[in-house]
């Protein structure tokens, strides 16, 4: 599967994780899986580039940093899918809270090509 399909998939999974309750957990803990995993690739495979490598060591560190940090964040995301799916109705709005700020991790480890890591053979 390619990266845009698969990419696809994941935002189809986070609208219908939106509209349908039912639907909340299976989303809140595949994206937190597949950003988590991203991110750690990221971290292993790709070093930085473009203005994270010529503007001193800061930007070098706050690369890894945010990494890191959407790193902790998908693995917040999945367990608080697992949270959700004990009470669906009674906690879907923390749950699709944090689906949305999900959003902003996923479209930064895109950005920096993290899925693509993931599809390469």
């Amino acid at each position: 599967m390619g990266f845009l399909a698969a990419f696809w998939n994941l935002l189809a999974l986070i609208s219908a994780g939106c509209s349908n309750a039912e639907k909340l957990p299976a989303a809140l803990i595949s994206c937190g899986v597949v950003e988590a995993a991203a991110a750690l690739c990221l971290v292993i495979s790709k070093a930085p580039g473009g203005i994270f490598l010529h503007h001193g060591k800061a930007p070098f560190f706050l690369y890894y940093g945010m990494l890191i940090a959407v790193f902790i964040f998908g693995l917040l995301e999945a367990s608080v899918g697992f949270w959700v799916s004990g009470n669906v109705r009674g906690r879907g709005a923390a749950g699709k809270t944090i689906l949305w700020l999900g959003l902003l991790p996923i479209v930064f480890v895109a950005a920096l090509g993290g899925f693509v890591v993931l599809s390469m053979k």
